[in-house]
């Protein structure tokens, strides 16, 4: 008579889990990743735009701002430029492409004046493609 001794563990189990460390550590770093870029894609002048109901355009990969804030100081991207300079820091900002269209956003509150003014100023300076920022209205 023949008997089968069960030595334990010589069988192995098979695991149906899923590993989910790995996929833990890859949204993490994906979390990082997008903690420290969101920051740079953003333009920190802080402009009161007016509301407008135009459909939207397309936005460039690597637009450049002109802002004028409420107290008429202007500035190309971040960096606050005088009127002497402004050319310069297009120049600069655009890598001397004078075809390359600016954003220009101005703060709601400024004159008509005010703004045609800097307008003249980027039509001085040779740029003639200038697009108006505002925010969307609800319809």
């Amino acid at each position: 008579m023949a008997a089968k001794l069960n030595h334990g563990g010589d069988e192995l189990d098979v695991n149906h889990e899923i590993n989910v460390t790995p996929f833990i550590d890859v949204i993490l770093v994906l979390l990082i990743i997008f903690m420290v870029a969101a920051p740079l894609a953003t333009v920190d002048v802080p402009v009161d735009l007016p509301d407008s109901t135009a459909q939207p355009q397309p936005k460039p990969e690597q637009p450049v701002f002109v802002s004028i804030k409420a107290d008429r100081s202007v500035a190309v991207g971040d960096e606050p430029v005088g009127d002497a300079d402004l050319a310069a820091k297009l120049d600069m900002a655009c890598h001397g492409d004078k075809e390359t269209r600016l954003f220009l956003r101005a703060d709601k509150n400024l004159d008509y004046g005010t703004l045609m003014a800097v307008m003249d100023r980027l039509r001085d300076a040779g740029y003639l493609k200038v697009a108006l920022v505002g925010l969307e209205a609800a319809k």
